[in-house]
């Protein structure tokens, strides 16, 4: 089954909700051990998260690009023609 980007996405915010409410309450019980370590695991997994979320959206300076290339294109089509 391939998932799709709008389900990849969800996913990943879905990941980033639950990581940041793990991240929010064991922040209030720091001094617990088990508490701290799992308030460490859940803070690297939320920047993973994050991280494959913004990874999951192309970036606007890229469309630019490519349409930059696009139009180059088009434009020697059209010189070629005259």
């Amino acid at each position: 089954m391939k998932f799709d980007k709008e389900l990849q996405r969800e996913t990943a915010k879905i990941g980033m909700t639950a990581t940041l409410g793990v991240t929010v309450v064991t922040s209030m019980f720091m001094k617990n051990k088990a508490s701290k370590k799992a308030h460490v695991i859940a803070g690297a997994a939320f920047c993973g998260f994050t991280l494959w979320h913004t990874l999951l959206y192309d970036s606007k300076k890229k469309k630019s690009v490519n349409n930059s290339k696009e139009n180059i294109e088009e434009l020697e089509i059209d010189i070629k023609t005259i």
